[in-house]
């Protein structure tokens, strides 16, 4: 019994919709998702693989099933059927692709928003309109938060931190060829490498000291640029304990390659006891401060 060519092409079509389904939510492409923010970033790329993988089965089900099918056969000499061109299918294979672009579009200014990349708080060369003075809430250690006032805000990435429930962890970076530089303003603390607790936003307000870098943590799915001359800021809250890379994504020198450092998240009891530790650690004990003063 031969099955109707449209059974067999709802089957196909139906096949192939399950598979880009299934592929583009078990890819396994990404890394751990370690932040809030690795949540939005993940859904619009497992949309674009879901989208991808239908395409790529779709085309690459035509090629092979028109090789099979229209193969020519032993002995057969003729030209083929001169066809010029079929308008709807150009149509539709011109339709299809825009609508998809559109859509992911859309989508990607959804989740660039959600991030924070709109708020005005966060988004770069956005000048005040009014003159809120509670928001002027700046100090000497974080000098390139929000200016209300008229000023430029920092080139930056993430949800205003006045709007998170708990206030953010404010670490000033610094990115130089070829290390960064942690410095923590309430603590006085510096180090190499980055310590922050677990569920609590984290504001980077980053500077260069000599030329382009780039901060990136694959795991939160996060990037901003580091630029010598501009403050930016970048704001995350991670939702996982562990120990993750810190990379420079900007090609910023010869031993670019070796940029890299690691961001460590520990729980809450964790990170107050590293505090501790790095706090005794960096202070001049009594009897070092007390020859200082004789001299």
């Amino acid at each position: 019994m031969k099955i109707p060519s449209n059974i067999v092409t709802l089957i196909a079509g139906i096949t192939l919709t399950l598979i880009s389904l299934w592929y583009g939510q078990n890819h396994g492409l990404m890394p751990i998702a370690a932040s809030a923010e690795a949540a939005e970033v993940d859904g619009l790329f497992n949309l674009m693989m879901t989208i991808a993988t239908g395409l790529f089965l779709l085309v690459e089900g035509v090629i092979i099933y028109s090789v099979i099918k229209f193969r020519r056969k032993e002995g057969d000499t003729t030209d083929g059927p001169p066809i010029e061109g079929n308008v709807p299918l150009e149509i539709v294979w011109t339709a299809i692709p825009t609508v998809i672009v559109f859509i992911l579009a859309i989508y990607s200014f959804e989740v660039y928003n959600t991030l924070g990349g709109l708020d005005p708080m966060a988004s770069h060369d956005h000048l005040a309109s009014h003159n809120h003075h509670e928001m002027v809430a700046m100090d000497e250690g974080n000098s390139q938060l929000i200016a209300m006032n008229g000023e430029k805000v920092a080139l930056g990435l993430g949800q205003s931190p006045y709007l998170e429930e708990s206030s953010p962890l404010n670490v000033n970076v610094n990115g130089i060829q070829y290390a960064w530089i942690f410095t923590y303003p309430d603590t006085g603390i510096v180090s190499g490498e980055l310590h922050v607790p677990v569920d609590r936003p984290v504001q980077l307000n980053m500077s260069g000291g000599d030329v382009l870098h780039a901060f990136w943590l694959p795991e939160f799915r996060i990037k901003q640029d580091v630029i010598p001359g501009r403050e930016s800021q970048l704001t995350f809250t991670p939702t996982k304990v562990g120990q993750y890379p810190v990379i420079c994504a900007e090609l910023c020198g010869a031993y670019h390659g070796g940029m890299k450092t690691t961001l460590t998240v520990h729980s809450a009891e964790d990170y107050q006891q590293w505090l501790q530790d790095n706090t005794i650690a960096q202070t001049p004990n009594s009897e070092q401060l007390a020859v200082n003063s004789e001299q």
